[in-house]
């Protein structure tokens, strides 16, 4: 018992020792401290490799754990960053509320990672279960309840006596991009102004302050309608070191000073962008990268040595093994996938175009297929539908139900209004007026509608002009019936109906029902104006 005893007490007596090492005690002078930070953002559900064996957890394990071996023996320290956004994009991870892939981060051991706004894509309930599952902080400095901070604003790490702070932001566009229904009671505050309080009592606590931030990177602060970013932010407050980021999705290699090379070559040298003595970094999105920037810290300078954005098995660059553990641990939440997605649905002659590229800045077959679904469904008079909803294009070929649930990931229901001729151009007028690019830019189907000057000046409703007295029947996805992407809250509207319906099974039963799709009779068809009609 007394031999037990010792033992116990060495051991509390190690461990509070250990513990004692870790308290914030600042660098030696003159000395110099390796320190590699590694990052990936949007992940968007890709915890499996694709059909081409692209990316995938399992490789990326492979990579991370061999930088930071490679690291550690040089006598360097490491911290692995993400850019949020975990959801969202995949339905097998969809399905299973991503559960694989919060586990997968677990296994590759994340320091910390910023709250993206896909993060609210799901329930409070689901989002909780998330929080609770990860066994790294969600950050995020600037979204409030009731006036109080509801995720932890920052971590601090000792990196051998070096402190490190690392701040989480979440753009404030995330109230008008998520489900109000999921967001209720929240207030997402603006991050720069978060962050211009919160840096100074950062700096007096550490030697280096890194932001993992899900705001964009748009180059030279050009964010158009969006709200500001990453580079944005650096100028506005300095103090800050390094802005680990996401939202936008691109890598951030400048060809030259704010000049963003958009045509990046996967495996080529990247420059990272600097603003204001800041250093900023995105990794694209979906694992294609781990990006890995080497820094030294001597004397209270932070200075970058080298940065690359390592791909992740993409094509014509090297192979990459996947991590034997991360498939044993992946491999059911894929198995069971796949069960339930790989079922045919019907067939289409031709593609139909969803991509975010196109179907956010003019209309397309696949917005107008979607709409003629939920008008069908319903018994509607027309369909108004916000290309933010439209996340994939339908191939030519056979059509799965994964294919489908590609295009609708959110399990959005429909919702039906009865309008008078009035409300209907009220309403019309507002989806008129969003820009392109944004995820409010409208398709419509059984209304034609043209425009001058953003100004509605001819709308027809199954080919008969629009009368003021009369009543119409439209339909739209719930997500934009509480305010989403902008649109007029309808849901105190009296004649307002959720009809329960989700959005992705809809349009499986118009596919099966139609097929096999004809991609022409859904072209749209463009006024002088360039409006659809």
């Amino acid at each position: 018992m007394r031999t037990l005893l010792h033992f116990i007490t060495a051991g509390l007596a190690l461990a509070l020792a250990a513990c004692a090492n870790l308290e914030p005690s600042g660098a030696v002078k003159d000395a110099t401290y390796a320190i590699t930070i590694l990052h990936t953002n949007d992940h968007h559900g890709r915890f499996w490799q694709n059909s081409d064996g692209e990316y995938g957890m399992a490789a990326r394990k492979t990579v991370v754990d061999r930088i930071r071996a490679e690291v550690a023996a040089a006598g360097g320290y490491s911290l692995l960053l993400d850019g949020g956004d975990v959801n969202t994009g995949v339905p097998e991870s969809d399905l299973q509320d991503a559960v694989p892939d919060f586990k997968g981060m677990n296994l590759l051991g994340y320091d910390a990672m910023a709250v993206g706004n896909h993060e609210f894509d799901k329930s409070p309930a689901v989002l909780a279960m998330q929080r609770k599952l990860a066994t790294f902080p969600m950050l995020s400095a600037n979204i409030y309840r009731g006036g109080e901070r509801i995720f932890a604003p920052y971590k601090l790490f000792n990196l051998g006596g070096v402190r490190v702070a690392v701040m989480g932001l979440t753009t404030e566009d995330t109230q008008k991009l998520g489900n109000p229904d999921n967001m209720r009671g929240i207030e997402f505050r603006s991050p720069i102004r978060e962050a211009a309080k919160l840096v100074p009592e950062l700096r007096a606590q550490a030697d280096v302050v890194i932001a993992a931030t899900h705001m964009g990177h748009y180059a030279n602060g050009q964010h158009g309608i969006q709200a500001p970013g990453d580079v944005e932010m650096a100028r506005a407050v300095t103090g800050l070191d390094l802005v680990v980021g996401g939202h936008t999705q691109n890598p951030a290699c400048m060809k030259a000073e704010n000049v963003l090379d958009t045509a990046y070559v996967p495996g080529t040298p990247c420059q990272p962008d600097r603003q204001n003595g800041t250093w900023i970094v995105q990794a694209h999105e979906w694992g294609k990268y781990v990006g890995r920037a080497d820094f030294q810290y001597r004397n209270g300078a932070f200075t970058l040595v080298k940065y690359a954005l390592i791909p992740i098995n993409l094509k014509h660059t090297a192979p990459i093994a996947e991590d034997p553990q991360m498939l044993a641990l992946l491999q059911p939440y894929q198995a069971f996938g796949q069960s339930r997605l790989l079922v045919n649905v019907g067939s289409s002659e031709a593609r139909l175009e969803g991509d975010r590229s196109v179907v956010r800045k003019a209309p397309t077959s696949l917005g107008m297929l979607i709409g003629q679904a939920m008008m069908d469904k319903t018994r509607s008079d027309f369909a108004v539908v916000n290309s933010g909803g439209i996340r994939d294009s339908l191939p030519a070929g056979p059509i799965t139900y994964k294919d489908i649930l590609k295009v609708q990931p959110f399990g959005n229901t429909l919702a039906t209004l009865i309008l008078t001729g009035r409300e209907v151009l009220d309403y019309l007028q507002v989806a008129a007026r969003m820009s392109p690019g944004a995820g409010g830019f409208p398709h419509f189907s059984g209304v034609e509608v043209s425009t001058a000057s953003g100004t509605i000046t001819q709308v027809r409703i199954r080919g008969a002009t629009l009368d003021p007295a009369k009543t119409y029947q439209m339909v739209i996805n719930n997500f934009m019936a509480v305010g989403g992407d902008g649109y007029p809250v309808m849901t105190a509207h009296a004649s307002y109906v959720d009809t329960g319906f989700v959005d992705a099974d809809v349009l499986r039963g118009f596919i099966a029902a139609h097929s096999p799709l004809q991609a022409s009779r859904y072209a749209p068809v463009l006024s002088a104006t360039g409006d659809s009609r």
